[in-house]
């Protein structure tokens, strides 16, 4: 008779654990731009260099407590080494909240390239989401920026002046 109930006890606990954490996932992920007024504006899938901040909206399909963090790495981005972090950020809600708004600026603007933003639930990668940011019509980020001068004629060194 122990043994069985011990053996009942074995078999619900891997299923009680699992009920406890089932539904801490990503139902919605998606970017925006600023809307002009420091919140979140359109829905979009790029962005130009002068986008800042970028946000960034996870909805989570549970308001159970959670924490959140966002990595937005640069993926293929001219100057900075593959994958590397740009921002990381994280929060924990409280019981109720399903929905986290993160943003990301950079100090000037941003640099052309590919990104995306890593999203992890309690410490497990839940989803990421990738995105171009191109050059701002008429910037210097563009393919122009790094086009070569054109070849100038080097200057003649001066003569010695004789006496």
């Amino acid at each position: 008779m122990k043994a069985s109930f011990l053996l009942l006890i074995l078999l619900l606990c891997p299923m009680l654990a699992y009920s406890q954490t089932a539904g801490a996932g990503v139902e919605e992920l998606f970017l925006a731009k600023d809307d002009g007024n420091g919140k979140a504006g359109d829905v979009v899938s790029s962005f130009f260099t002068t986008d800042v901040p970028i946000y960034c909206i996870v909805q989570l399909d549970s308001d159970k407590p959670v924490t959140v963090k966002m990595n937005f790495v640069a993926v293929a981005v001219a100057g900075v080494k593959p994958d590397s972090k740009v921002v990381t950020t994280s929060y924990t809600t409280k019981e109720g909240q399903s929905r986290v708004n993160f943003t990301g600026k950079p100090f000037d603007k941003w640099n052309a390239g590919k990104y995306k933003v890593e999203i992890y639930l309690d410490g497990k990668l839940a989803k990421d989401l990738t995105f171009d940011i191109r050059p701002a019509s008429g910037s210097p980020d563009g393919a122009a920026y790094f086009q070569p001068k054109a070849a100038t004629k080097p200057k003649p060194a001066p003569r010695p002046k004789k006496n």
